[in-house]
């Protein structure tokens, strides 16, 4: 079993790292207390000096994040002075890593070879496998080592049984037909969907979509229902295809598509296809652009790309063309789709936990919205131009108008359209909730005119402030600008004593990545803004700014290949940064909707507590915020060129 030690906490790594190093050098390692460790994670003394043993747990990290690392600890080291200095790490690293390290930590690492890389890790646990068992948070949180454990103990016990599922085994012919022999149509029915995927890539989609297959009355297989994917029962499975699907469904994406098994399946399913003539056999699910190979090349491809609903929409049609065959009479949605989704479910623990919201809470609002109309006849569409012309919220209403300034400060602004009087002033809180009746002004008429107002106040603060707008198909999105934040420069947030830091701009795979929000007001259950977090990308060209993109279908790609890597901690503490930058020096940020009037809003997001909580470990601390390859910006000379294509 290879481990990448990713689920081991600081001090389980530090313990396994001192035990596997010090029977490789056949030495005992101290360990120390938790705290400043003053580059000591193990230490053993000879009459020589001291063997210094330092571990890093950056498995999910690139090398370039140990390696900044490394640079700091230098003066520790040189300071400790130790006779030999040993580095531990959960990092993968290349031969050429070892050497940039050994540059960096100077003479006390006598060689690359003391060094312990995770595959370093891995050979030492295969040479030493009590110290494997005496490390049980090793393997106890990985179902595939638990399965294999209790696989093992199962065979040892010859309690296994050969019979394959009933999920599989209903699909299976009788052994005379899996031998070979003819066997009639009637006694082999092609009535079976079949998804060919890669495990466990492909699974959360395979899970989403054959439900709502069997929903529609068809008959649908994907090894997932033997809860055993993989090879477990590959030769069944191959077998059932041969004489069972009615048609194929390949989930395609690059990474799938080279995987062995899947391109062995497709080549079986493309035999199949001759032998019943059915040059529509093989359906391709485009889940993301690929590259066309053998068997699936000229096979016109249905589109999940743009989204899973759609495509399903997209996938029926084609299945209710070619006649494939269901009975929306008879549905039966197998129960093992939804058991193998449970098993990687996150258990809830009954403890209350403090997490924090997307909303910034309206702490103050004008009491009142004034209506204005004419004193005499006057000209719409000059008074429209007006009102777009006005540097605040201003909106039609009736024959007039309605905004939160007062006479005096529009009576410049709007000169040119007319003269214009207060007719009402309307309680705003009510305004919202009931509309107003003498006006013949609905609730939803009203609520709907004040929330563009105040979203209006949201974009024209934004502007003054020099965010990059970008509009999105539904709303407008403000992206920190290079004024505002250099590329790879860490935007400090947080309350004092927790200070933290989180970028805003950076460079990856190639592009220049900027973070924004979109705001979105709402009143219930009380008044607040939504925040909507955004990415927007230019081309780098090594500039601060970068080339814009237009297109946005390419936008829409950049976010989906380049922000699947970051985690929830990364994008809450993007927003956060965000917020700083918004708000400056102050708890609040204030939006003005004229010039005497502002609605303001609490610069922090909304705190809430949630009844439960998850069993899930947070083992990221701060430093780890931006550990995540998309994130790292351009790489340096010797990291791999993926980052710089």
């Amino acid at each position: 079993m290879t481990y990448d030690f990713a689920n081991l906490h600081h001090a389980d790594f530090e313990e396994l790292a001192r035990a596997l190093a010090g029977r490789a050098l056949g030495v005992r390692f101290e360990a120390f207390p938790a705290g400043p460790d003053d580059g000591i994670d193990g230490r053993h003394t000879t009459a020589d000096g001291d063997i210094v043993l330092q571990a890093k747990h950056y498995g999910r990290s690139s090398f370039s994040a140990l390696k900044s690392t490394m640079k700091r600890e230098r003066a520790s080291i040189d300071t400790l002075k130790p006779n030999r200095y040993l580095l531990v790490t959960s990092t993968p690293l290349t031969p050429a890593n070892k050497r940039a390290l050994q540059e960096i930590i100077g003479p006390s690492l006598l060689s690359p070879g003391d060094i312990f890389g995770p595959d370093d890790l891995n050979s030492l646990l295969r040479a030493y496998p009590d110290i494997e068992k005496a490390h049980p948070k090793l393997w106890m949180g990985s179902t595939a080592v638990m399965e294999s454990v209790l696989t093992s103990v199962i065979e040892k016990s010859g309690l296994r049984s050969e019979q394959p599922p009933e999920s599989l085994s209903t699909l299976l012919p009788a052994p005379k037909q899996a031998e070979g022999e003819a066997a009639s149509p009637e006694e082999i029915p092609r009535d079976t969907i079949f998804i060919i995927k890669s495990s466990p890539r492909d699974d959360e989609f395979t899970i989403w979509l054959a439900p709502k297959l069997q929903a529609e009355g068809y008959r649908v297989f994907a090894d997932i229902l033997t809860l055993q994917p993989g090879d477990r029962w590959r030769r069944q499975i191959n077998i059932a295809l041969q004489h069972r699907a009615v048609k194929v469904l390949v989930c395609c994406c690059n990474e799938t598509l080279e995987d062995e098994n899947v391109q062995e399946d497709i080549a079986i399913a493309a035999e199949v296809a001759e032998f019943v003539d059915d040059a529509r056999f093989l359906i391709p699910l485009r889940l993301e652009p690929y590259r066309k190979i053998k068997g699936i090349g000229d096979a016109l491809a249905v589109d999940f790309v743009r989204g899973w609903a759609e495509g399903l929409l997209s996938l029926l049609d084609t299945l209710k063309r070619q006649k494939v065959p269901r009975d929306p009479g008879r549905v039966t949605i197998d129960p093992n789709w939804q058991v193998f989704r449970r098993r990687g479910s996150v258990a809830l623990v009954d403890e209350p936990e403090r997490l924090t919201s997307n909303w910034l809470r309206i702490t103050e609002i004008p009491g009142a919205i004034l209506y204005y109309e004419a004193s005499g006849a006057v000209d719409r569409s000059r008074l429209q131009k007006a009102l777009d012309a006005f540097a605040f919220p201003a909106a039609l209403m009736g024959q007039g108008f309605v905004t939160f300034a007062q006479p005096d400060e529009i009576e410049d602004a709007f000169a040119l359209a007319g003269k214009f009087t207060v007719k009402e002033e309307i309680e705003l809180t009510s305004f919202i909730e009931s509309g107003h009746q003498k006006l013949k002004v609905e609730k939803q008429v009203a609520a709907n005119l004040i929330h563009t107002m105040f979203k209006k106040a949201w974009i024209a603060h934004c502007r003054k402030l020099g965010f990059i707008e970008y509009q999105y198909s539904n709303a407008a999105g403000f992206h920190v600008s290079p004024d505002q934040a250099q590329i790879g420069q860490r935007i400090p947030w947080g309350q004092q004593g927790e200070r933290r830091s989180s970028m805003l701009r950076n460079v990856a795979k190639g592009h220049v990545w900027q973070f924004g929000v979109t705001a979105i007001p709402a009143f219930w259950p009380f008044f607040h803004f939504k925040l909507k977090s955004r990415v927007l990308f230019a081309k780098d060209n090594k500039t601060p700014a970068g080339v814009a993109i237009e297109d946005a279908k390419k936008q829409h790609r950049l976010r989906r290949t380049i922000c699947k890597g970051w985690r929830n901690k990364q994008w809450y503490g993007r927003m956060l940064a965000f917020l700083e930058i918004l708000s400056g020096d102050s708890a609040f940020i204030r939006l003005p909707l004229s010039p005497t009037a502002s609605l303001v809003l609490e610069a922090s997001p909304l705190l809430f507590t949630s009844p439960v909580s998850t069993a899930l470990p947070d083992i990221l601390d701060a430093d780890a915020e931006e550990t995540d390859l998309s994130t790292l910006g351009r790489p340096e000379a010797d990291e791999v060129d993926d980052e710089a294509a």
